[in-house]
């Protein structure tokens, strides 16, 4: 039987200062998944299942390192963390996993139907792939070497959640430990060879093969450097296995390459031939390369409600940003990012049609409001025109706000980091939305 590696999320020093995570009503982050991780270890103890605790000191990167560096083969590796919203009605526990890994979903959702039936008054928000999430990767999903999901227990941020941590925190430790237990008895054992798989790029076959690695596709590190793309020496996590350096192919849709499986040859397939351009990808001035269909299921499948009140909202962003020479993809995916899918929040409601978190010229909290959805997206597609291009506007303007843009400054959409939003990530994580999109469209 294999061990449990269990990690308290932050609680470490990062860059010389001690990291608190979220702090809310008094408390923070890394103080109630430390209590909470006491609890988790007690009770698997008790249940007679190896566990290894992360020193709470440890950075990000350090507590990556401790867990390669204790792991074996048969054990798994945790990490607990809680999440946080300015929307305070949000709740609920999330499993993330390494995107494209059934297996680790499969476990996910076991964790998770294991706390509910400890405590069902938390609800369960799913396991998720990494790849869904903001940035487009959970790095102790993605570095970890053996078998590794990261918790996302709650939200800080909301009272009920809060409430049960701090009330029921050995229900909620003893749930956590039952799903820990189940996915140690349902670890198949190690295999003393990894699966040889073929590899098929732009359509032909390629000469050497690849690798099945706790169920991700890896390829020889050789391959992507012969297809031009620069993963740097740190950036993307390799295994060497047989004097061979592999890297995981799922990793390489952040080169813009398109990553698919073909279960019954056990083939990975890459294509970089794509239609879209990657030089040209992210431009916010261009042509979208997706369907209104596409645009449609791409926000329908995080929220199944999303299209009720604004069921033509794919197609007013293809005409809207046609008219004026925007990409309607980069649009519609920063939509999706700052209605959160429109499920809105942070005081804007659906009925302002705001759907890019424009500013009214008298700053109030809720923003501007428009007359109709059309007139809504009219104006975030003039907001984005006048950041990325000194080009007149093809209709009279509605943004309240393009006349005190910079024309032209930002004609990518990572310039707009520090403009469109103060988060110096906001531009990546735009990026990794269009790339969900692509994906989603099979075009990535």
């Amino acid at each position: 039987m294999g061990r449990i590696l269990l990690s308290a999320g932050h609680g470490g020093y990062e860059n010389g200062s001690l990291d608190p995570g979220v702090q809310v009503a008094g408390t923070t982050e890394a103080r109630e998944m430390i209590l909470l991780r006491n609890d988790v270890v007690r009770s698997l103890q008790a249940r007679g299942v190896p566990v290894l605790w992360v020193p709470d000191t440890l950075s990000l990167q350090e507590t990556i390192a401790w867990v390669n560096g204790q792991g074996r083969a048969d054990d798994f590796a945790i990490e607990l963390h809680l999440d946080s919203s300015p929307n305070e009605a949000l709740r609920g526990m999330t499993a993330y996993y390494i995107g494209d890994n059934a297996d680790r979903r499969s476990q996910g959702e076991m964790l998770l139907t294991a706390i509910v039936r400890r405590v069902p008054q938390l609800p369960s928000r799913g396991a998720i792939a990494d790849t869904q999430t903001g940035l487009g990767s959970r790095e102790f999903c993605r570095s970890v070497r053996i078998p590794s999901l990261l918790l996302e227990v709650g939200f800080l941020t909301n009272a009920s959640d809060r409430q049960i941590l701090q009330n029921r925190r050995t229900d909620l430790a003893a749930g956590i430990a039952d799903g820990l237990a189940a996915i140690l008895r349902s670890q198949p054992l190690p295999e003393p060879v990894y699966e040889s798989i073929r590899i098929r790029v732009n359509n032909q076959d390629y000469p050497e093969r690849g690798i099945l690695i706790n169920g991700n596709a890896n390829i020889p590190v050789n391959l992507a450097e012969r297809l031009r793309l620069d993963l740097g020496s740190t950036e993307i996590p390799r295994v060497r296995h047989r004097n061979i350096v592999y890297v995981k192919a799922v990793d390489l849709r952040a080169y813009s390459v398109a990553v698919a499986w073909d279960n019954t040859t056990r083939t990975v397939i890459l294509r970089t031939t794509l239609d879209l351009c990657v030089g040209l990808m992210g431009q916010i001035m261009g042509h979208g390369s997706t369907s209104d269909v596409q645009r449609m299921l791409f926000v329908k499948a995080v929220n199944g409600s999303a299209l009720t009140q604004f069921p033509d909202l794919p197609q007013l962003y293809r005409e809207e940003a046609e008219a004026e020479g925007v990409n309607y993809d980069v649009a519609f995916v920063q939509m999706c990012q700052e209605t959160d899918f429109l499920r809105f929040g942070q005081g804007v409601t659906a009925a302002q049609n705001n759907f890019a978190g424009l500013g009214d010229l008298s700053g109030s909290a809720a923003g501007a409001s428009f007359a109709s959805a059309r007139l809504g997206v009219r104006a975030h597609i003039q907001h984005l025109k006048a950041y990325a291009s000194t080009e007149p506007l093809a209709n009279g303007v509605v943004d309240p706000r393009f006349s005190f843009v910079v024309r032209g400054i930002a004609p990518r959409v990572e310039n707009l980091s520090g403009r469109w939003d103060a988060d110096a990530n906001y531009g990546d994580k735009l990026m990794n939305r269009l790339r969900q999109l692509y994906v989603a469209a099979q075009l990535l």
